[in-house]
């Protein structure tokens, strides 16, 4: 074993120039290998790493930071809902998003700082405070307060979700809500419904927005009057009375997508206060990424819209950007979502045959 690896395993942590010494190579060529920088033929690149790798080699934030005047740290919030802070982490979507933007994070050298969403205060109160290199946002509205102050601030913003207009960001990664919507209404259709009920938001953020233009318009394409009610989505009171009303209504649609998260069990809970069984008399389709719809009775189909994937593009976008790297990805991105069908949207279709009597055994 070299002196150098032997130093970096004593002290516990390698420094860059073991493993310069280690690869046989100089301190700049180490530093531009690991940061994708200089001209260097592929071979080496891979040996220093390599080499860095075995070393146990972590780069320091402090000395980066003063090299570089970066922090090392990107910010991850949502944008700003009502009166009250949103616990935007609790959902099953934000909390999927968040663990894939800090596993890429952390494989860049970066760390991932989750911050509050709030109305109350400026957004120059929190972030004053913090000293970010970058931030993204999830699903910005109109006019975003929260996405102007950071622009204000020279800060690169990528978002999860279209932006709606001229809102300033670098860069957007979403899905293709259009489609996802178009493609779970004519499921429920084929399904037998005839008059498909939507709950959805009245924010104004391009989630809500394009989802419920697409309903809106598959309505008109199929000849259906809309049958829809809204609520504030970050309030789940407000959605479980959303989906009473949706079942008091005289013209109750025999079939319902829920927007958000909660939801599947909020009509669940309606159907069964009304009398209603699913999927004999109600079918249901809500969008979450939450696995206990997988055993709700009976089990609740669900549109993922990929968090995972989200979480680890917008990050990658995000750096690239702090980095001043060349866009070697699209700077708009669109993931696309699945439908994990069950039992909630599956009716069985009526028997047509009847099966003769089994005559009894001969012995």
């Amino acid at each position: 074993m070299s002196r150098a690896q032997t130093r970096g395993s004593r002290q516990g942590r390698a420094g860059i120039r073991d493993v310069a010494a280690a690869a046989g190579v100089s301190i700049t060529t180490v530093s531009d290998a690991l940061n994708g920088k200089g001209r260097l033929p592929d071979a080496t690149r891979r040996h220093v790493r390599e080499v860095a790798d075995r070393l146990g080699y972590r780069p320091s934030a402090a000395a980066r930071t003063l090299r570089t005047g970066k922090s090392g740290l990107i910010g991850l919030t949502v944008t700003t809902y009502g009166d009250e802070p949103f616990t935007f982490t609790e959902f099953a979507y934000f909390a999927e998003m968040a663990r894939a933007a800090t596993s890429a994070a952390l494989a860049r050298g970066y760390a991932l700082v989750i911050l509050p969403a709030t109305s109350r205060r400026s957004p120059a109160d929190i972030w004053s405070n913090v000293a970010l290199d970058g931030t993204v946002v999830i699903d910005p509205s109109d006019h975003d307060p929260v996405v102007a102050e950071l622009v204000r601030q020279g800060l690169p913003v990528v978002s999860d979700g279209r932006p709606a207009g001229s809102l300033p960001v670098t860069a957007w990664v979403d899905n293709d809500h259009e489609a996802a919507v178009l493609g779970l209404l004519d499921h429920l259709a084929e399904a037998g419904a005839r008059r498909i009920g939507l709950l959805t938001g009245t924010s104004t953020d391009t989630y809500t927005r394009l989802s419920t233009t697409a309903y809106l318009s598959w309505c008109e394409r199929v000849g259906q009057d809309p049958v829809y009610e809204a609520y504030p989505a970050h309030d789940p009171c407000a959605g479980a009375l959303a989906a009473d009303r949706l079942m008091a209504r005289p013209d109750r649609p025999d079939a319902v997508y829920g927007l958000f998260d909660p939801n599947g069990t909020d009509l669940l809970a309606a159907a069964r206060r009304y009398g209603l069984r699913v999927p004999e008399d109600l079918l249901l389709v809500c969008c979450s990424e939450s696995t206990v719809y997988a055993t709700t009775e009976p089990p609740i189909t669900t549109l993922s819209l990929k968090p995972r994937r989200i979480g680890t593009a917008v990050v990658q976008l995000l750096i690239d950007a702090i980095e001043g790297v060349e866009q070697e990805r699209p700077v708009q991105q669109v993931i696309p979502t699945e439908l994990i069908v069950r039992t909630s949207s599956q009716r069985r279709p009526p028997r047509r045959t009847v099966s003769p009597p089994r005559q009894p055994r001969q012995d």
